[in-house]
């Protein structure tokens, strides 16, 4: 499934065996734990050389996207294992409106030499729709329960 032409989202098929699922995650050059705390709202980043590939492990989260100066919502959530793959050049950032903190898997692939510009936050062009992004926490709340 695509969200726009630059974020793929993957729903991770399992191997269950017994009471155990299995999960084949995505190949990388390096693999970071990513902590977001509860009622945060991240600035952006782009990465000039590196893919990201998200996958949600605890909690919740909404990643964003700039495409065509109208921004994409994508909600992850631990209760339905999906990787989201960010490509180089795309404006991306998170928002997690739950009390919780949320953790997430970055199985990043480097496609060149890190840019120091790929780790500095910049402020979103855009007023978020918080109200929208709300919404979307409620919604997949009461649907998850």
């Amino acid at each position: 499934m695509t969200c726009s032409k630059s974020i793929n989202i993957q729903k991770l098929e399992s191997m269950k065996v017994g009471m155990v699922s299995f999960y084949s995650l995505a190949n990388s050059n390096q693999t970071t734990l990513v902590h977001i705390a509860g009622n945060f709202i991240d600035n952006m980043f782009v990465h000039r050389h590196q893919t990201d590939q998200l996958l949600v492990v605890k909690g919740q989260i909404l990643i964003t996207s700039l495409h065509k100066r109208e921004y994409q919502y994508i909600f992850l959530s631990e209760r339905e294992p999906k990787i989201i793959t960010i490509p180089p050049g795309v404006l991306h950032g998170a928002i997690n409106l739950s009390e919780e903190p949320c953790l997430i898997v970055n199985a990043v692939l480097h496609h060149g030499q890190t840019n120091e510009k790929d780790y500095r936050p910049i402020k979103p062009p855009l007023p978020y729709d918080i109200d929208w992004a709300q919404k979307l926490f409620r919604d997949h709340s009461f649907s998850d329960s």
